[in-house]
């Protein structure tokens, strides 16, 4: 029992962390385009070509591989807690 509870825990806590690394991630890479949009049209150029090109790069970034290593946030601690119940029941 205590060990669904620890994994209930650790799944729980994991999660409010991936959704704020998930949510800081997403918001830096918008930034990321808006500050280059603004820099390539210093007058600020077309409003709906401007949310084109950042709708497209934050398409191109859920492509990327960067959202999919946001899954280790699940992993790691997993692997290190079975580590750590293995070698503890081991001896």
């Amino acid at each position: 029992m205590a060990l669904l509870r620890l994994i209930v825990v650790l799944f729980l806590l994991c999660s409010v962390v991936y959704l704020c690394v998930a949510w800081y991630s997403r918001s830096v890479r918008h930034e990321k385009l808006e500050k280059e949009w603004d820099e390539d049209h210093p007058g600020g150029g077309d409003k709906m070509a401007r949310q084109t090109f950042i709708t497209q790069g934050m398409i191109d970034y859920n492509d990327s591989i960067r959202p999919k290593l946001l899954l280790l946030i699940y992993v790691v601690p997993a692997i290190f807690v079975g580590a750590v119940l293995y070698i503890t029941n081991a001896n």
